[in-house]
């Protein structure tokens, strides 16, 4: 069992930054690949970021390649999402996740809300 608790989210004007943690918990979390997603009011929950165990490899979305920079740090058991230059569509729900791949999500974490203003 992996239990996973966002934090950093917000209110921020548009052009500005945020970072998000994740913080993970439970033997099984060793070696999984991590993710977050967001999910904007009245949309489907959407891929943000990912990034494998060992930090070597990261994708992202297209709406947040070059603003957007995912990273972790294994030896405090986080996750983070970097935000730069916020947009008013970025706004809504961050979700992290974790499973054994890239693609997969076991566990979910309850999320926190990024509210970016025009």
């Amino acid at each position: 069992q992996v239990q996973l608790v966002e934090s950093g989210g917000g209110l921020v004007q548009a052009g500005g930054s945020l970072r998000l943690s994740c913080a993970a918990s439970g033997r099984t979390y060793n070696g999984y690949a991590a993710g977050w997603f967001r999910q904007a009011p009245g949309k489907e929950r959407e891929f943000v970021a990912a990034i494998v165990w060992s930090g070597r490899s990261t994708y992202y979305a297209d709406s947040v390649k070059g603003r957007f920079t995912i990273s972790r740090d294994n030896a405090k058991n986080t996750v983070y999402l970097q935000m730069n230059s916020l947009k008013p569509e970025d706004t809504g729900v961050y979700y992290c996740a974790t499973g054994p791949r890239v693609g997969t999500s076991d566990y979910w974490g309850q999320g926190t809300q990024v509210t970016v203003s025009s």
